[in-house]
């Protein structure tokens, strides 16, 4: 099938509409990158390394091979509690749509990968920093079970800040039901892989993030459930400078293994080549209705 309009436009133009400048300045190194070269090296730091925070769908077009079908973007969240604090809820959600482009904190779908059909999910930091809601929590409930339905690997890319606020305890119950999700989807002997990239904290790192049968981590991402200098006036003592850090975690057996982005599809290739048969996933394929003439 054709390329959504979104990816076939990100594709091809050199620079994104809205950004703001041709140049952009490296946190880490203060190199200034010429922002197409940038994204040409999947938005790393060509001097230092830096893996700068992606855009679900610069994210989706770095992995896909040509296609992408997205379901639950009809999923949308109310104001369960009519929160106001200096706007209403209403207001900053609209804003964020308005700033990200996006519908919600995370796009989920099915592609294809190197050929190997999978369910896709690719949380977004740009949507209220990645909070997991009703909807993300909707959302990835609802991919998890389609590819359960399907029979279908299912791939999650991880950034959040946590549970949202503005949502209470609704919010937190997510947790709850996204890993009853998973248990049910990897129950049926179904291959799930999260991939944790800059930040993932919070709810979503005490639930589905770190619940897969395979736990990657992009370099230098920081990960952990509570803040660091939460930690340091509970215990009282000073954490390692790299505490919270996917390297970190790497060391202490809590990840499987870091990969340079540049390295993360030939990786998730390698995962679906040795642990998913390709002849099983066949007829998943066809069915999905828009893979039909695949």
């Amino acid at each position: 099938m054709p390329a959504p309009e979104w990816l076939r436009i990100r594709r091809d133009k050199d620079v994104p509409a809205e950004d703001a400048s041709l140049w952009v300045k490296c946190p880490k190194c203060s190199e200034m990158l010429y922002r197409k070269d940038l994204g040409d090296n999947a938005y790393v730091c060509m001097r230092c390394g830096h893996h700068f925070r992606m855009h679900a769908y610069d994210r989706i077009n770095l992995l896909v091979d040509s296609d992408f079908v997205e379901i639950g973007d009809h999923i949308t969240p109310g104001d369960p509690l009519g929160w106001v604090d200096r706007r209403p809820y209403p207001q900053k959600l609209e804003a964020d749509r308005e700033k990200s482009k996006l519908s919600e904190a995370i796009v989920t779908g099915f592609a294809t990968l190197e050929g190997f059909p999978v369910a896709l999910g690719v949380m977004d930091f740009n949507f209220r920093g990645g909070t997991m809601g009703t909807v993300v929590g909707e959302r990835v409930t609802n991919l998890l079970e389609e590819a359960l339905r399907r029979r279908l690997p299912c791939i999650i890319f991880t950034a959040s800040g946590g549970a949202r606020m503005e949502e209470g305890m609704l919010a937190l119950m997510q947790m709850a039901k996204t890993t009853q999700a998973v248990e049910r989807f990897m129950s049926d002997g179904n291959l799930f892989v999260t991939v944790l990239t800059d930040p993932t904290t919070g709810g979503v790192s005490a639930s589905f993030a770190f619940e897969s049968d395979i736990v990657i981590a992009e370099a230098r991402a920081s990960i952990g459930f509570a803040g660091r200098r939460v930690i340091e006036q509970t215990i009282r003592q000073k954490l390692p400078d790299n505490f919270q850090t996917a390297e970190f975690l790497l060391e202490k057996g809590h990840v499987d293994m870091v990969v340079d982005r540049r390295q993360i599809r030939d990786t998730l290739v390698r995962v679906l080549d040795y642990a998913v048969d390709r002849k099983r996933l066949a007829p998943a394929l066809k069915a999905v209705p828009e893979f039909a003439g695949a």
